[in-house]
Protein backbone atom coordinates (compact mmCIF):
# COMPACT_ATOMS: atom_id res chain seq x y z
CA UNK A 1 0.00 0.00 0.00
CA UNK A 2 1.21 3.53 -0.65
CA UNK A 3 0.07 6.37 1.76
CA UNK A 4 0.26 9.64 1.59
CA UNK A 5 -0.36 12.91 3.22
CA UNK A 6 -3.00 15.25 1.15
CA UNK A 7 -4.50 18.26 1.25
CA UNK A 8 -7.26 20.08 -0.55
CA UNK A 9 -6.67 23.53 0.76
CA UNK A 10 -8.10 22.23 4.31
CA UNK A 11 -6.77 19.91 7.46
CA UNK A 12 -4.38 17.72 5.79
CA UNK A 13 -5.73 13.81 5.34
CA UNK A 14 -4.46 10.69 5.73
CA UNK A 15 -4.35 9.22 1.65
CA UNK A 16 -3.91 5.98 -0.10
CA UNK A 17 -2.46 6.54 -3.62
CA UNK A 18 -3.72 4.17 -6.06
CA UNK A 19 -1.96 4.95 -9.16
CA UNK A 20 -2.51 8.80 -9.78
CA UNK A 21 -5.82 9.00 -8.11
CA UNK A 22 -5.24 10.18 -4.38
CA UNK A 23 -8.00 7.78 -1.80
CA UNK A 24 -9.21 9.67 1.35
CA UNK A 25 -8.30 6.65 3.97
CA UNK A 26 -10.87 7.88 6.45
CA UNK A 27 -9.14 8.47 9.33
CA UNK A 28 -8.90 11.56 11.48
CA UNK A 29 -5.48 11.93 12.40
CA UNK A 30 -2.32 12.96 11.17
CA UNK A 31 0.13 9.78 9.65
CA UNK A 32 2.04 9.35 13.14
CA UNK A 33 -1.63 8.59 14.77
CA UNK A 34 -2.65 6.60 11.91
CA UNK A 35 0.86 4.27 11.86
CA UNK A 36 0.16 4.33 15.55
CA UNK A 37 -3.46 3.23 15.13
CA UNK A 38 -2.45 0.44 13.13
CA UNK A 39 -3.18 2.14 9.71
CA UNK A 40 -7.01 1.70 10.04
CA UNK A 41 -8.46 2.34 6.81
CA UNK A 42 -12.50 2.98 6.30
CA UNK A 43 -14.12 3.99 3.78
CA UNK A 44 -12.20 5.36 0.96
CA UNK A 45 -13.71 7.79 -2.00
CA UNK A 46 -11.46 9.84 -4.42
CA UNK A 47 -10.28 12.72 -3.27
CA UNK A 48 -10.01 15.28 -6.70
CA UNK A 49 -7.72 18.11 -6.73
CA UNK A 50 -5.74 16.49 -3.71
CA UNK A 51 -2.05 17.96 -3.09
CA UNK A 52 0.31 15.76 -1.80
CA UNK A 53 2.26 16.94 1.55
CA UNK A 54 5.16 15.42 3.25
CA UNK A 55 4.09 11.71 4.21
CA UNK A 56 4.81 12.82 7.65
CA UNK A 57 6.28 15.09 10.29
CA UNK A 58 8.34 12.50 11.82
CA UNK A 59 8.68 11.95 16.02
CA UNK A 60 12.52 12.10 15.06
CA UNK A 61 14.88 12.18 11.98
CA UNK A 62 18.35 10.21 12.17
CA UNK A 63 20.22 9.71 9.34
CA UNK A 64 23.31 7.38 9.00
CA UNK A 65 25.68 6.74 6.77
CA UNK A 66 24.95 3.13 4.84
CA UNK A 67 26.86 3.70 1.46
CA UNK A 68 30.74 3.11 1.60
CA UNK A 69 30.50 3.91 -2.49
CA UNK A 70 29.23 7.41 -1.52
CA UNK A 71 31.67 7.74 1.71
CA UNK A 72 34.54 6.48 -0.92
CA UNK A 73 33.89 9.09 -3.33
CA UNK A 74 33.46 12.43 -1.20
CA UNK A 75 36.34 11.42 1.13
CA UNK A 76 38.67 11.07 -2.22
CA UNK A 77 37.50 14.67 -2.87
CA UNK A 78 38.44 15.54 0.60
CA UNK A 79 41.67 14.30 0.47
CA UNK A 80 40.89 11.91 3.62
CA UNK A 81 40.47 8.44 4.14
CA UNK A 82 37.18 6.29 5.54
CA UNK A 83 37.78 5.56 9.21
CA UNK A 84 37.78 2.06 10.44
CA UNK A 85 34.83 2.77 13.01
CA UNK A 86 32.83 3.45 10.23
CA UNK A 87 32.86 -0.50 9.11
CA UNK A 88 31.25 -1.35 13.12
CA UNK A 89 29.70 1.29 13.90
CA UNK A 90 26.45 3.03 12.19
CA UNK A 91 26.48 6.16 13.95
CA UNK A 92 24.14 8.70 12.84
CA UNK A 93 23.14 12.23 13.17
CA UNK A 94 20.04 13.62 14.47
CA UNK A 95 17.53 16.32 12.03
CA UNK A 96 14.79 18.88 13.14
CA UNK A 97 11.35 17.51 12.16
CA UNK A 98 9.82 20.66 11.54
CA UNK A 99 12.22 21.33 8.96
CA UNK A 100 10.59 18.56 6.41
CA UNK A 101 8.62 19.58 3.46
CA UNK A 102 7.03 16.97 0.69
CA UNK A 103 6.85 16.72 -2.96
CA UNK A 104 6.87 19.53 -5.17
CA UNK A 105 7.46 22.15 -2.76
CA UNK A 106 10.17 24.77 -3.79
CA UNK A 107 13.20 24.30 -1.54
CA UNK A 108 14.81 27.41 0.26
CA UNK A 109 18.18 28.55 -0.56
CA UNK A 110 19.74 29.14 2.84
CA UNK A 111 21.20 32.97 2.80
CA UNK A 112 24.04 32.12 4.41
CA UNK A 113 25.41 29.29 1.97
CA UNK A 114 26.59 29.62 -1.48
CA UNK A 115 27.44 26.25 -2.42
CA UNK A 116 23.87 23.82 -1.86
CA UNK A 117 23.83 20.50 -2.49
CA UNK A 118 21.30 17.37 -2.88
CA UNK A 119 21.73 14.22 -1.20
CA UNK A 120 19.93 10.75 -2.28
CA UNK A 121 18.45 8.63 0.81
CA UNK A 122 16.51 5.77 1.12
CA UNK A 123 13.81 5.89 4.45
CA UNK A 124 13.03 3.67 6.74
CA UNK A 125 9.55 4.84 8.91
CA UNK A 126 8.83 2.88 12.44
CA UNK A 127 5.32 1.60 12.77
CA UNK A 128 5.50 -0.49 16.02
CA UNK A 129 7.46 0.48 18.94
CA UNK A 130 10.22 -1.31 20.21
CA UNK A 131 13.30 -1.66 22.82
CA UNK A 132 16.67 -3.42 22.73
CA UNK A 133 15.48 -5.01 19.05
CA UNK A 134 17.62 -7.56 17.54
CA UNK A 135 18.68 -7.57 14.09
CA UNK A 136 16.86 -10.27 12.91
CA UNK A 137 13.51 -9.06 14.52
CA UNK A 138 14.02 -5.72 12.99
CA UNK A 139 11.84 -5.52 9.80
CA UNK A 140 8.77 -6.46 12.70
CA UNK A 141 9.33 -2.82 13.71
CA UNK A 142 9.38 -1.38 10.17
CA UNK A 143 6.07 0.30 9.03
CA UNK A 144 7.79 1.10 5.49
CA UNK A 145 9.82 3.50 3.45
CA UNK A 146 10.10 6.43 1.39
CA UNK A 147 12.82 9.03 -0.30
CA UNK A 148 14.32 11.56 1.67
CA UNK A 149 16.35 14.47 0.01
CA UNK A 150 18.65 15.45 2.42
CA UNK A 151 19.63 18.77 1.54
CA UNK A 152 23.37 20.08 2.45
CA UNK A 153 24.88 23.62 2.95
CA UNK A 154 28.10 22.07 1.63
CA UNK A 155 30.43 25.74 2.72
CA UNK A 156 29.02 26.01 6.05
CA UNK A 157 29.49 21.80 6.24
CA UNK A 158 33.27 22.42 5.81
CA UNK A 159 33.18 25.33 8.59
CA UNK A 160 31.38 23.15 11.18
CA UNK A 161 32.84 19.63 10.93
CA UNK A 162 36.04 20.51 12.00
CA UNK A 163 34.61 21.08 15.27
CA UNK A 164 33.70 17.46 16.18
CA UNK A 165 30.07 18.33 16.93
CA UNK A 166 28.06 16.77 13.65
CA UNK A 167 26.29 19.34 11.55
CA UNK A 168 24.12 21.94 12.56
CA UNK A 169 23.10 25.03 10.15
CA UNK A 170 24.80 22.99 7.47
CA UNK A 171 21.48 20.83 7.79
CA UNK A 172 19.60 22.82 9.97
CA UNK A 173 17.18 25.77 7.88
CA UNK A 174 13.40 25.45 7.20
CA UNK A 175 12.72 23.09 3.85
CA UNK A 176 16.24 21.65 4.27
CA UNK A 177 14.81 17.63 4.81
CA UNK A 178 12.45 16.55 1.74
CA UNK A 179 10.66 13.40 1.92
CA UNK A 180 7.57 11.95 0.29
CA UNK A 181 6.29 11.57 -2.32
CA UNK A 182 4.59 8.83 -0.51
CA UNK A 183 5.27 6.05 2.59
CA UNK A 184 5.37 2.34 0.88
CA UNK A 185 4.78 -0.54 3.15
CA UNK A 186 7.23 -2.58 4.34
CA UNK A 187 5.44 -5.74 2.88
CA UNK A 188 5.17 -4.56 -0.45
CA UNK A 189 8.90 -3.69 -1.00
CA UNK A 190 12.35 -5.39 -0.84
CA UNK A 191 14.95 -3.08 0.17
CA UNK A 192 17.73 -5.70 -0.20
CA UNK A 193 18.45 -4.41 -3.64
CA UNK A 194 16.29 -1.20 -4.68
CA UNK A 195 17.47 0.84 -7.56
CA UNK A 196 18.09 5.04 -6.51
CA UNK A 197 18.66 7.63 -8.78
CA UNK A 198 18.63 11.09 -9.14
CA UNK A 199 18.10 13.39 -11.92
CA UNK A 200 19.11 17.20 -11.53
CA UNK A 201 17.11 18.90 -15.10
CA UNK A 202 16.92 15.82 -16.82
CA UNK A 203 19.85 14.58 -16.13
CA UNK A 204 21.36 11.53 -14.73
CA UNK A 205 23.74 12.43 -12.33
CA UNK A 206 23.83 9.62 -9.81
CA UNK A 207 22.48 6.01 -9.26
CA UNK A 208 22.96 3.12 -6.97
CA UNK A 209 20.94 0.03 -5.25
CA UNK A 210 20.06 -0.72 -1.61
CA UNK A 211 22.84 -3.97 -2.32
CA UNK A 212 25.73 -1.72 -1.53
CA UNK A 213 24.47 -0.84 1.73
CA UNK A 214 27.09 -1.68 4.32
CA UNK A 215 24.60 -1.21 7.55
CA UNK A 216 21.28 -2.40 6.90
CA UNK A 217 17.80 -0.62 8.51
CA UNK A 218 18.19 -4.07 10.52
CA UNK A 219 21.38 -3.18 12.22
CA UNK A 220 20.78 0.44 12.28
CA UNK A 221 17.24 -0.19 14.43
CA UNK A 222 19.13 -2.82 16.22
CA UNK A 223 22.07 -0.44 17.66
CA UNK A 224 19.66 2.75 18.09
CA UNK A 225 17.19 0.88 19.94
CA UNK A 226 19.90 -0.09 22.86
CA UNK A 227 18.26 1.15 25.66
CA UNK A 228 16.33 3.00 23.80
CA UNK A 229 12.39 2.92 22.76
CA UNK A 230 11.85 3.38 19.04
CA UNK A 231 8.13 4.68 18.65
CA UNK A 232 5.89 4.98 15.30
CA UNK A 233 6.50 8.17 13.47
CA UNK A 234 10.47 7.73 13.51
CA UNK A 235 12.16 8.08 10.37
CA UNK A 236 15.64 6.48 10.23
CA UNK A 237 17.65 7.43 6.86
CA UNK A 238 20.00 5.39 4.95
CA UNK A 239 22.33 8.12 4.04
CA UNK A 240 23.44 9.07 0.63
CA UNK A 241 23.60 6.39 -1.90
CA UNK A 242 26.81 6.16 -4.27
CA UNK A 243 26.69 9.26 -7.03
CA UNK A 244 23.79 10.50 -4.85
CA UNK A 245 25.34 14.33 -4.17
CA UNK A 246 26.45 16.41 -6.37
CA UNK A 247 29.51 16.73 -3.47
CA UNK A 248 31.33 13.53 -5.46
CA UNK A 249 30.98 14.97 -8.93
CA UNK A 250 32.16 17.96 -7.88
CA UNK A 251 29.03 19.70 -9.67
CA UNK A 252 26.71 21.91 -7.37
CA UNK A 253 22.91 23.29 -7.79
CA UNK A 254 21.61 26.15 -8.69
CA UNK A 255 18.67 28.31 -8.16
CA UNK A 256 15.23 27.10 -10.63
CA UNK A 257 17.59 23.35 -10.53
CA UNK A 258 15.14 20.68 -10.85
CA UNK A 259 15.78 17.74 -8.62
CA UNK A 260 14.12 14.50 -9.34
CA UNK A 261 14.89 11.26 -6.80
CA UNK A 262 13.43 8.30 -8.03
CA UNK A 263 13.37 4.90 -5.65
CA UNK A 264 12.00 1.99 -7.44
CA UNK A 265 8.93 1.11 -6.48
CA UNK A 266 7.71 3.80 -4.33
CA UNK A 267 8.12 6.35 -6.83
CA UNK A 268 9.61 9.88 -8.08
CA UNK A 269 10.19 13.44 -5.14
CA UNK A 270 10.40 16.25 -7.44
CA UNK A 271 11.77 19.56 -6.18
CA UNK A 272 12.59 22.53 -7.63
CA UNK A 273 15.53 24.68 -5.76
CA UNK A 274 14.22 28.32 -4.94
CA UNK A 275 16.52 31.32 -5.45
CA UNK A 276 19.46 32.63 -2.55
CA UNK A 277 17.40 35.45 -0.58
Amino acid sequence: MKYVTYTTGSTPRVGILDADTVLDAGFDGDMVAFIEAGAPVGTTRPVPDAGLLAPLRPRTLRDFLAFEGHLKNAYRILGREIPAEWYDVPACYKGLPDTVIGPDEEIPWPSYSDQLDHELELAAVIGRPGRNIPADRAAEHIFGYTIWNDMSARDTQRRELPVGMGPGKAKDWDGSNVLGPCIVTADELDVTDLTLTVRVNGETWGSDTTANMHHTFATMIEYTSRDLTLRPGEVLGSGTAAGGSGLELDRWLSPGDLIEMEAEGIGVLRNRVGHKP
